[in-house]
């Protein structure tokens, strides 16, 4: 890494704080969409015929088109398995991702790395946690925005539902940082906090650094819902699987029945949530392998390799990835 940079030169965005009416207004507003929202039963979903208006999950994927037709209660049974199903033309009251919880550690490398090693670039993305009480804790999304001769290292101040972590000066805090070419964990202390001219941490120069292993190896849990069409040609889609594991080009899904044959193509479309980000991936995907799941053999799960990414799309998985870092279920070199 370079040690001589230019000056930070930062650009503050506009901050507004939310008056007492506007509070008001607000839990008023939800009360209402809470009213309206009330989740569909089995019996307000037509078998056969096309829906009136779409319908969504209780955090507001769309699930189903309006107009699309569900072709079997089997189909209708899986959707409310794993699904609390809405109706999309009903305004309803936002509700916060489901944050990444732990489950068993993520294995990591044993290479210890310089920070020089780890080609940090500014923009780089991060997540941050402080390290008292780490295990289980969420990282929390911010990014690398310049350096100080002395490697230590200024980022954006991360924050959860519009405020800033709590952290104080002194603390330590274990980052996870999506380099050009490899992944790194390692810990720095806080030396200091600005609000000018936005929110930004002074954090010591990098130590204890371990390369995570191969991004594209990384497989999380997952669990949100993946609009699927049978074959690679055609409009729209024939209904809904649900997101098992994730990595950087792959999902694994549960689906109401086989969806196809190992090497045929499926058309997929899915949101992926990132702190407040949210990005659209509507792709085609190749089937990898189908098994018959363990308790219900007419259900099915699919390994399907995303061949087809934009570069965009491929960032929003990656990140989406390694936002996850703690949910990891193994590792290996692909979806199979």
């Amino acid at each position: 890494m370079n040690s001589r940079r230019e000056p930070l030169t930062v650009h503050p965005a506009p901050m507004t704080n939310p008056t007492t009416e506007d509070q008001a207004a607000a839990t008023d507003a939800a009360a209402d969409a809470a009213t309206e929202a009330a989740p569909l039963t089995p019996q307000a979903l037509p078998v056969g015929e096309p829906l009136a208006w779409p319908v969504v999950d209780r955090d507001g994927a769309l699930l189903l088109d309006a107009g699309s037709v569900l072709m079997g209660e089997a189909e209708r049974d899986f959707l409310f398995l794993h699904f609390e199903l809405h109706r999309g033309d009903k305004e309803r009251l936002e509700v916060a991702p489901e944050s990444a919880t732990a489950a068993n550690g993520a294995s990591i490398g044993d290479t210890a790395a310089t920070t020089r090693d780890m080609h940090l670039t500014i923009g780089a993305l991060m997540g941050l946690r402080p390290q008292m009480g780490a295990s289980g804790a969420p990282m929390h999304p911010c990014r690398l925005i310049g350096f100080a001769p002395n490697e230590a290292l200024f980022v954006t101040t991360p924050y959860v539902d519009g405020r800033p972590v709590a952290i104080t000066p002194g603390e330590n805090v274990e980052i996870v940082a999506i380099a050009s070419q490899a992944v790194y964990r390692f810990v720095c202390t806080v030396h200091a906090l600005s609000q000018s001219p936005l929110d930004y941490l002074v954090l010591s120069k990098p130590a204890n650094i371990r390369r995570l292993r191969e991004r594209r190896s990384i497989r999380v849990r997952a669990q949100f819902p993946v609009r699927y069409g049978i074959g690679e040609e055609g409009a729209g889609y024939d209904g809904v699987a649900l997101a098992r594991g994730i990595s950087a080009l792959g999902l694994s899904v549960s689906a109401a029945w086989a969806l196809g044959k190992v090497g045929e193509r499926l058309r997929v479309a899915f949101q992926l949530r990132s702190g407040d980000n949210a990005t659209a991936i509507e792709t085609s995907a190749v089937i990898r392998n189908v098994q018959a799941e363990t308790g219900d053999p007419a259900h099915a799960t699919l390994g399907l390799e995303l061949d087809r990414l934009t570069a965009a799309e491929q960032m929003a998985m990656k990140v989406y990835v390694f936002d996850r870092q703690d949910d990891v279920l193994y590792w290996t070199g692909s979806m199979r």
